[in-house]
Order: C-alpha cells, then sequence, then structure tokens
C-alpha cells in the first residue's frame, strides 16, 4: 500500500487539529486544568478523547501540519479550545470571588492558603468553597458535559482557518459581569447576617463606652461567621448548578458567534 504526500498530511491532520482544540480545553478547563494536575495526564486525556472523537467528526482540510497555512488552523483550534476551558473557568472564578467576600466580612482575610487550581494565594474560606463547588461538578458530571461539548464544538465549529469571531470573543468578555454579580449572590446570605452581627456590637459599643467591643467583637464575628456557612451550605448548590449551566451556555454562545 502506497500512500502520497497529501494523503499523509490529510491523515496525520484528521488527529492533529483536535488534538490541539481539545488540549487547549482541558488546559484552560476546571480540574483538569489544575497546576495540580501532571501535563502528562492532561495529554493522556487529550489523546484519548480524540482518538474517540475523530471518527465521528466531520473530516479536516487536508492541509501540511508543518507548512504555513496550517498556522493560522492551529491558532484557531488553541482560541476555540481556551475559550470553551475560559468559560467554565469564569464560574469557579465567581465562587472563589464569593468566598473572598465572606472572609473579609468575617475578619479571616488574613487566613490565606494556596489555591491548587490556580496556584495563588487565597482566603481559606474561598479553598473551601473551591473545594465545595469542586466535588459539586464532578457531582453533577460536569467533565462528561465537557467531553461532550467539546464532540459538539466539531459540528459547531468545524477545523477550519476561521473560527470564533470578535461577537464571540465580546461575549466571552462582557460575561465577566455575570462573574462578580454570581459573587455577590453566593456572600449575600453571610455578608447579611454578618452585618447584623456587626450592627449589633455597635449598638453594645454606643450603650456601653467602657466595654472593649474589639476584643469581643472579633471571636464573636468569626463565631457568628463559621454558623452562618453551615447555614448557607445548602443554598450554594443550586446557585453553582445555574453558574455552571450559564456557563456552559456562554461557551455555545462564543462558539456561536456571540
Amino acid at each position: 500500500m502506497t500512500l502520497s504526500g497529501t494523503e499523509i498530511a490529510a491523515l496525520v491532520g484528521s488527529y492533529f487539529w483536535p488534538f490541539i482544540r481539545i488540549g487547549a480545553a482541558f488546559m484552560a478547563a476546571p480540574v483538569t486544568g489544575s497546576k495540580t494536575v501532571p501535563v502528562r495526564v492532561r495529554l493522556a486525556m487529550a489523546l484519548v478523547i480524540t482518538s474517540v472523537v475523530v471518527p465521528v467528526m466531520p473530516p479536516g482540510p487536508a492541509i501540511d501540519p508543518f507548512s504555513l497555512p496550517a498556522l493560522s488552523i492551529i491558532i484557531q483550534q488553541v482560541l476555540i479550545g481556551v475559550a470553551m476551558g475560559f468559560s467554565l473557568q469564569l464560574v469557579f472564578s465567581a465562587v472563589v470571588t464569593g468566598g473572598q467576600v465572606i472572609a473579609m466580612k468575617m475578619g479571616l482575610g488574613f487566613a490565606s492558603m494556596v489555591d491548587p487550581q490556580n496556584g495563588r494565594q487565597v482566603p481559606v474560606v474561598s479553598q473551601f468553597y473551591l473545594l465545595l463547588v469542586t466535588l459539586l461538578f464532578l457531582v453533577f458530571n460536569g467533565h462528561l458535559m465537557l467531553v461532550r461539548f467539546l464532540v459538539d464544538s466539531f459540528e459547531v465549529l468545524p477545523v477550519a482557518a476561521d473560527g470564533i469571531t470578535r461577537d464571540g470573543i465580546w461575549t466571552l468578555v462582557s460575561w465577566g459581569s455575570r462573574m462578580f454579580e454570581g459573587a455577590v449572590w453566593l456572600a449575600v446570605p453571610a455578608v447579611g447576617s454578618l452585618l447584623v452581627v456587626n450592627t449589633a456590637f455597635g449598638v453594645m459599643a454606643r450603650a456601653a463606652p467602657q466595654l472593649n467591643i474589639f476584643a469581643v467583637g472579633f471571636p464573636m464575628t468569626l463565631i457568628f461567621g463559621f454558623v452562618v456557612l453551615l447555614f448557607a451550605l445548602p443554598t450554594v448548590v443550586p446557585q453553582f448548578r445555574a453558574l455552571m449551566n450559564e456557563g456552559f451556555a456562554l461557551a455555545g454562545r462564543v462558539l456561536a458567534g456571540g
């Protein structure tokens, strides 16, 4: 059996282009994009998904992967994969931001630890919420939804030199306001309750100036803060589910051109 150079380029490209998009999505998506996940594991996952996707996807362009026209295709596949992963990353960033707001209100803003998802220092409350929503993401089969979304993306945006439009990029950027809105809604129960506690301490300090309110208020605020977190945990599940669905819908709008 003999193969021409064009046939070899088409065979290599049929696996190379989807691998670039899927690998970029896994690098940017939550959970798989965490710094605690080794790069070899991400590459292995991308190779496995690519081998499953290629037989059911439309044929790619017969272009030499090492030619100059292939560079624009590579850039587009990276942009598409990063956009899909970043859409879900915004959902997790909303949860982390909400945890930071709660931590500052409780007085735990000084207690920080390394976030394995992004590799930076975040308050322990944010880290707690991040671990919680990571488990919820897996419980809700978010990783399977991501794989299904990657497979469907090759029908919406086949492998070609053109891909995401400016309107799609602007849609992704403008969703940043929704990220802060989700963070506020997540922090509202705790912040509202702690505001009542701080108001009560203010009235006490006004009624009894001899009372050292700073010595009493700080530990009491921490205690009430943990109690509020305990009672506010059931509200995290529906809010995160709604944010996750919005994240997948956002990725769909980005691929569809806004």
